[in-house]
């Protein structure tokens, strides 16, 4: 896509499951093993009933669409302010949302609200985040 393209209110969408081979995958990479995400046992005891997602797995599935398919290749993350609202359980499907919000054209520069709802409608994950675009 051509930076020229892009246009305030523009929004793409896409649905992703989170499975716990990834949740294990991310705690393996980070080193962030926090039982509520890795024991069942623990995390049933816990606040949430069962194991839930890292928040950061969330952003870490941002980062890839936003450098893979909105706005897609040419896309450098410069900055994402996140919320965590509500916790994402393993095998739950959410709806990832990303919506330009502002457009610096002298600077080749998206402002984007970063989105992540579950199924039954509660915002999980809600953000803004900068990005320089030197794609087409």
């Amino acid at each position: 896509m051509k930076f020229e393209d892009f246009f305030v209110g523009q929004s793409f969408s896409t649905r992703r499951r989170i499975t716990a081979e990834m949740v294990d995958s991310f705690a393996n990479l980070t080193g962030d093993r926090n039982p509520v995400h890795t024991d069942e046992k623990f995390a049933r005891k816990s606040r949430f009933g069962r194991r839930i997602a890292h928040g950061m797995l969330s952003v870490g599935i941002i980062s890839a669409i936003l450098g893979n398919e909105f706005p897609g290749p040419g896309s450098i993350y410069m900055k994402q302010e996140v919320r965590f609202l509500k916790p994402i359980f393993l095998e739950e499907e959410v709806l990832i949302t990303i919506e330009i919000l502002e457009i610096k054209v002298e600077k080749k520069r998206l402002s984007v609200r970063t989105t992540v709802e579950k199924n039954n409608g509660e915002m999980a994950v809600d953000g803004e985040a900068l990005l320089l675009f030197e794609g087409e």
